[in-house]
């Protein structure tokens, strides 16, 4: 044990030494631009997901319907904001199914978009108050 502790110590103070132009030159597993890519196709997906469920939260049919069950839909979109991209993405493709299923401008509500609505608000509501 005394002889690991020692290895690792000298090693510790062996790092400061590396010239910095060494580390500097390590081949990275992925490109600046690549990695700055990647990020911002995650951000425009997560801003799109927001989108998606904000716009369906405008919608009068939504509105009536968390009238009716209490939600507070300003408190809703609040927490909307505020979502990770792992909480959001479920509520976003609920959204989603939801217009799709109000598409067309649709007078009626049938009882499974009705379903879905009332499931958005449900997770939207569990969101709202684990956060």
């Amino acid at each position: 044990m005394r002889r690991f502790v020692s290895i690792l110590l000298s090693a510790l103070l062996l790092i400061p030494a590396l010239p910095h132009a060494a580390l500097a030159q390590s081949n990275h597993a992925v490109s600046p631009g690549a990695l700055d890519a990647a990020l911002q196709q995650h951000e425009a997906s997560v801003s799109a997901d927001r989108e998606a469920v904000l716009r369906v939260l405008d919608k009068a049919d939504v509105k009536t319907m968390a009238g009716r069950m209490g939600v507070d839909l300003r408190s809703a979109k609040d927490a909307i904001a505020t979502l990770d991209a792992r909480d959001l993405a479920p509520i976003a493709s609920q959204a989603r199914q939801v217009d799709q299923a109000l598409a067309g401008g649709a007078s009626t509500i049938t009882i499974s978009t009705t379903t879905i609505i009332i499931g958005l608000l449900v997770l939207i509501l569990i969101n709202v108050l684990v956060h």
